[in-house]
């Protein structure tokens, strides 16, 4: 029998609204009872505790405070959170995993539109789109022309990562004529057989690769993991895009190599973030800077909203969630 879970809502201050647009938020209400429409920013005043103490579901979103034991202690009837975004690393501490709570994430669909931006860098790389935006800007500008490498029949695209986003991006390049390959420790043979791909090391996946897509998380093992050993394997003319997360390329690395003008680079994402205001990386030609817009953003933020509230709906229908998020798998989930 379904049921109608006590349920809170935690993010940031004015988010509501576009976190759930269109009758969304009606929705969340036609299968939770709503303690309260306003959601919780912080969970250190009186109306958090009283809210709290009553809740089994805490629906988050961005600026969701974190659930130390501090705060679980303010929630014990507290069974599942169930977060509208994507990464919960900024939310969930060990106390959720010890109260067993759990847990989902909209990450499957924040990985939509991060795929299809990274679809649109790979056709604008291939054709050097951005290098003669860039000389049409500044005709006196020195940008690579790579034309051995335009064009993107046969082109070779490798993708560091069979993630969400990776495999969605397997899934949207299968409908053009080019040949993926995958760096992905956690990628068995058979299941690169299944989508289509070519297995390969990292570095051997950057000495093949016409262009080079992150898809992967950011934890300890891949900080950095595009370093200067890396960047030096790719051939000339080779593109570099990052709608992942900037920790995985050392920036000075790249910044040389993008100095010479041997490589391109479309990043969204980039270490630091934002970028300092005199960084090289915001003047040079060869670089496509986007200040981390891939994910969902406008009307895409429905997506994330709508599976959010499916996830509701499962739990107090007594069914298995659609995106468990489980603690050993956050070493390798974004």
């Amino acid at each position: 029998m379904t049921r109608r879970p006590l349920t809170v809502m935690g993010m940031g201050e004015g988010y509501r609204d576009g976190v759930l647009p269109d009758g969304r938020l009606d929705r969340l209400r036609e299968v939770a009872d709503l303690i309260d429409d306003e959601p919780l920013s912080s969970f250190d005043d009186d109306r958090a505790r009283e809210l709290l103490a009553r809740a089994e579901v805490l629906v988050g979103h961005w600026g969701c405070p974190t659930l130390t034991a501090r705060a679980l202690e303010l929630a014990p009837d507290l069974r599942a959170f169930v977060y509208a975004g994507g990464t919960v690393k900024w939310q969930v501490t060990d106390a959720v995993w010890e109260r067993d709570l759990l847990v989902t994430s909209a990450a499957a669909a924040n990985a939509v539109p991060v795929a299809e931006f990274t679809l649109a860098s790979i056709l604008f790389a291939v054709k050097a789109a951005f290098s003669f935006a860039a000389l049409e800007r500044d005709r006196s500008v020195a940008v690579p022309l790579p034309l051995d490498r335009m064009g993107l029949v046969g082109r070779r695209i490798g993708l560091v990562g069979a993630s969400h986003v990776g495999r969605l991006v397997i899934d949207l390049l299968s409908h053009h004529d080019v040949v993926v390959g995958v760096a992905d420790p956690y990628l068995s043979e058979q299941e690169a057989a299944r989508l289509g791909v070519e297995h390969m090391g990292l570095d051997e996946l950057c000495e093949w690769c016409d262009v080079l897509s992150l898809h992967a998380p950011d934890v300890e093992s891949t900080k950095g993991m595009i370093g200067a050993a890396q960047l030096a394997l790719l051939g000339d003319g080779v593109t570099l895009v990052n709608t992942a997360r900037g920790a995985l390329v050392d920036t000075a690395a790249l910044t040389e190599e993008l100095r010479s003008g041997r490589l391109s680079a479309v990043l969204d994402v980039t270490e630091p973030e934002p970028l300092p205001v005199d960084s090289e990386l915001r003047q040079l030609p060869n670089v496509f800077l986007t200040p981390h817009i891939a994910g969902a953003v406008g009307s895409e933020l429905v997506r994330l909203a709508d599976l959010a509230v499916e996830e509701v709906a499962r739990y107090a229908a007594g069914e298995p969630p659609l995106h468990p998020v489980r603690r050993e798998d956050l070493d390798r989930i974004a």
